[in-house]
This record gives C-alpha cells, structure tokens and sequence, in this order.
C-alpha cells in the first residue's frame, strides 16, 4: 500500500479513501462523518480543521490486497451464520445482531484463531449465552487501512456464529415436600419458574404435588411424560436426609442421568437425567431463594437443543459462583458464561 498525504485545503475535489471518524464529547457521537467515496468540497475544510484532520492520506492498493472496510466484509459474510445480520461495515468494523432471541454458539477455539493475527480484532459475547433479537453479538475489525488479501483468506477459514432459536418443549413441575403437598407451606417456586419458561415461549402443562415418597414421585413425573412433558423440573428433597427421595425417583425412570450435581453456586445439587428424548431435572431448594442458580444455565442450554454433558459441566466451576447483584443483569454477567 502506497499512502500519499496532502495538506487538508489541497485534497479538494479528490474521494476518502476511508472513513474519517468524528469523535464529539459534548453530544457523544463517535463514527464515521465523512464515508469513503466521499469528494471533499471547500466546505468540509473547517470541520475537517476540527475534528484534527491538517492532512489527509489517499491510498493506492496493491493487486494483493484489500481496503479495510472490503476485508471486514468479507470476513462477516463468513461469520454471519443462522439467526445473525450483519451491519457495516464502517471504519473497518462490522457487526453482528442477533435476528432472533435465543442462544449465541460460537468455537471458541475458532475466534482465538482469528485474532492470532495480530491485524483482527475480533469480541464477542460470551459463548452459549441467551441473547436477544437487536442485541450485538459480535463486532470486529482490522487495525490498518488495508490488508493483504491471503490474510483475509486465512481468516475465512473460521467457522460461522450462529443463533440457536429456543425450542418449544412443554414443560411440567413435581412438587415434592409433605409441608406443600398437605397446605401448611405455599410453593414458592411456581411463579418463578413461569417467568423462566416465558423466555423461551415454552408452553407448561401442569404441576403436581407430592408427599416425600419415592413411588409418588415416580408416579407424577411419569403421567407428565405420557401427556407429552419434554422438560420435568422436581423441587424439593434434593439434599441426603432420610426424606429426600428425589433423586432416587428420577434415577429409577430415567435412562441414563447426565449428572447428579454440578460445580455452581447456588444451585450445587441440581441434578439432569434423559429419558428418551425427554429430559427431567431435580432442583434443589436454592432455586426458591436466590434469583438466579445453575438451572438457568441448564435450561438455556436444554431449550436451545445443545444439553449439556456430565464431562461438560464439571468445568463450570471456574467463574460459577454467583456475586448475589443487588440488581440482577443476568444473562449478561460471568456468572451466565459457562461455556
């Protein structure tokens, strides 16, 4: 690239070459004010004055290689996968918005390969978390003005990012405690898990409850299954006292169990077990008292269709335990981020 720099009150008449960022702390805009392509006119002078530009550079390209904001395209063409739109790109900067609500998947080991080369600039937000429809999910650049076209090349070999829409699962809750089930103590637990299942546009079906007894429990989880239950959230009797039976129900109608409890705070003793192409989950008792537990993590991973294995969440430790925000931001917190 051959870059040839003119005082500002001679580049009259000619095109940018690239965009000139404005940066304004009295109104807050930062971007581009003048595009690339566009003909400098005497008017522009004072305001290019004032916003620092005494010179201006033009750029004359090698065969083999690309403008910044070609170079940044290309790359988010690559990158755009299922469920994202790509905006830009503007200084050399793109970025991708979810299209949809749902869960943001990405090879971590993907967008580490990118940014090897020292020139892209490449975030995210953290992988296998909830986003929205709107939201960023992710935004890169180049750090020149130009770069050379086997560099871009390289970079194209990552794999896209997608958005995963949540499913649709019916879901149905066991209540198990002799307190609820004989009316002394209100499940506390209901509306929150509505508003969860909300998120997802998950229909629920139904609840049930049950006295501390094995074959009740095996009993009512059971008939939610037969009325088409893909999701089976047991609270309570989750803990080692003689009466928590939990467990062992669960165990005993279910396939294989993926794991019995999880590396996260709170919500240490969740446990998930598979049932055919259902899935049933013992919920401690935590996930009454705090705003948020590891059953957030699991069923965003559940209703997005990506479930999480037993080797899986075993790493979740590094970064699991919650802070307790006095305002809650969850997903968009470390906590969220159990990739």
């Amino acid at each position: 690239m051959i870059v040839k720099t003119l005082p500002v009150e001679q580049a009259v008449g000619r095109k940018i070459s690239h965009d000139l960022t404005l940066i304004d702390p009295e109104t807050g805009f930062k971007g581009a004010r003048f595009r690339r392509g566009h003909v400098i006119a005497e008017g522009d002078v004072p305001l290019l004055r004032r916003m620092g530009k005494s010179n201006i550079p033009f750029l004359e390209l090698a065969p083999d290689e690309l403008h910044e904001d070609d170079a940044a395209l290309l790359l988010g063409e690559r990158m755009r996968g299922a469920g994202l739109e790509l905006r830009g790109p503007e200084e050399g900067k793109c970025t991708l918005v979810a299209a949809r609500d749902g869960l943001l998947l990405f090879s971590d080991e993907d967008i580490d390969f990118i940014n090897d080369d020292p020139d892209w600039l490449f975030t995210t937000r953290p992988n296998k978390t909830p986003v929205t429809k709107g939201m960023a999910a992710a935004a890169f650049r180049i750090g020149p003005l130009s770069m050379e076209r086997d560099r871009v090349d390289r970079a194209r070999k990552a794999s896209p990012l997608s958005v995963l829409p949540w499913a649709s699962l019916p879901a149905a809750l066991v209540t198990t405690g002799r307190e609820i089930y004989e009316g002394t103590v209100r499940d506390a637990f209901l509306p929150k898990l509505l508003k969860k299942l909300d998120v997802y546009g998950a229909p629920f079906l139904g609840q049930t409850l049950c006295p501390d007894d094995r074959d009740s429990i095996l009993g009512a989880a059971s008939a939610w299954l037969e009325k088409g239950a893909r999701v089976i959230i047991c609270t309570g009797g989750m803990s080692v006292d003689a009466d928590d039976m939990t467990p062992g129900a669960i165990e005993s109608m279910c396939d294989d169990v993926v794991f019995r409890r999880i590396p996260v705070i709170p919500g240490a003793n969740l446990m998930l077990a598979r049932r055919g192409n259902a899935f049933v989950l013992g919920v401690p008792a935590s996930a009454v008292f705090f705003e948020r537990t590891s059953l957030d993590m699991v069923l965003d991973r559940l209703y997005a269709g990506i479930p999480p294995s037993g080797a899986e969440v075993r790493r979740w430790g590094k970064g699991g335990l919650c802070r307790n925000c006095v305002s809650c931001s969850y997903p968009g917190c470390a906590f969220s981020a159990r990739s």
